[in-house]
């Protein structure tokens, strides 16, 4: 029952940070926003001063910033991200949201299949390379996590289209498909090469650290075999730097998504935002920019719990 209030408490006091933390986080983009020089009428084809009044009126523009800024956060306690200044008829929910596979859906797909095999993937390597330190595996997990930490996405995507779809054409280029093992490999791929290392590398440090201390020596001289100690002992607090990657790493692998999605010319949430800031539709840039906020604080926010439950201190 302690431990459960304990919890309680922890969770409410980091959801008291994550409400004002959103809360600047709509203003500062908001402020952004609205400080652009023009308004997303403004275009090659000259309006007439009424045709531009009226849409200015229409869409709320003619407010005063502050007086925008209020109907935009009553609309978002409502879950409405507003309309859309380039496609008329459509909501920006509409467009992040379609009933198709496109927009965030095809965005989150990537970022799930790139975290399954991230994570798994990357402690058992470095689990492995921090086990036999020094070894071979050991140096090239270092040596990828260096390369791939200097390297983007935006580098490696198109020389893997290059070699695989140009030179030995194994794999489509680019395009979604239906979704199909051939059109996802190659962003999967770029996605989960780009932040495994990491996962690898902090793992690495994490269980070398564990290995050397106290308990784990204590258990070695009370002749614990080796998987007894690295499963019942050692995997436990290994696993607590890990766990506090993976909020700030899911965040990552959702921008890094995007910038996969311009490469391989998927329809996520990457040709939206392109589409967003080349023609000054405020409230899609808006949107997407305040959800993937949301979506990167809920996830912190449950890894906190996990971090609960793994490390002991945290109760205290």
């Amino acid at each position: 029952m302690d431990e459960y209030r304990q919890m309680m408490k922890f969770l409410i006091r980091r959801l008291l940070v994550a409400i004002p933390t959103m809360f600047c986080i709509v203003l500062l983009v908001f402020s952004l926003v609205h400080a652009t020089p023009g308004n997303p009428f403004q275009g090659e084809k000259a309006l007439s001063p009424e045709v531009m009044k009226q849409l200015l009126h229409q869409y709320r523009l003619d407010l005063p910033v502050w007086q925008q800024f209020y109907l935009y956060i009553v609309d978002l306690l409502h879950g409405n991200f507003g309309p859309s200044y380039k496609f008329i008829g459509q909501s920006i929910n509409g467009l992040i949201f379609p009933d198709y596979m496109g927009g965030f859906w095809v965005t989150m797909r990537l970022a799930i299949y790139a975290m399954i095999f991230t994570v798994p993937l990357g402690i058992l390597f470095g689990c492995y390379a921090g086990l036999y330190r020094n070894t071979w595996f050991d140096r090239l997990v270092v040596m990828l996590n260096m390369f791939f930490s200097a390297v983007p996405t935006i580098v490696t995507g198109p020389l893997a289209v290059f070699l695989f779809a140009v030179i030995l054409h194994l794999l489509p280029a680019s395009g979604w498909g239906d979704g199909d093992f051939k059109h996802l490999f190659l962003p999967v791929t770029i996605l989960t090469l780009a932040y495994m290392p990491t996962v690898a590398f902090v793992t690495r440090g994490s269980i070398i650290d564990v290995l050397n201390s106290n308990f784990i020596r204590t258990a070695r001289a009370k002749g614990l075999p080796t998987r007894a100690i690295i499963f019942k002992h050692a995997i436990r607090p290994t696993l607590i730097p890990v766990v506090s990657l993976l909020g700030p790493m899911f965040a990552g692998v959702l921008v890094g998504a995007i910038v996969t999605e311009q490469v391989f010319a998927l329809p996520g949430l990457g040709i939206l935002t392109t589409n967003g800031a080349t023609n000054r539709d405020y409230n899609l840039v808006l949107g997407i920019t305040i959800f993937g906020s949301f979506l990167t604080i809920a996830f912190n926010f449950f890894v906190d719990i996990l971090y609960f439950f793994l490390d002991p201190k945290i109760k205290q």
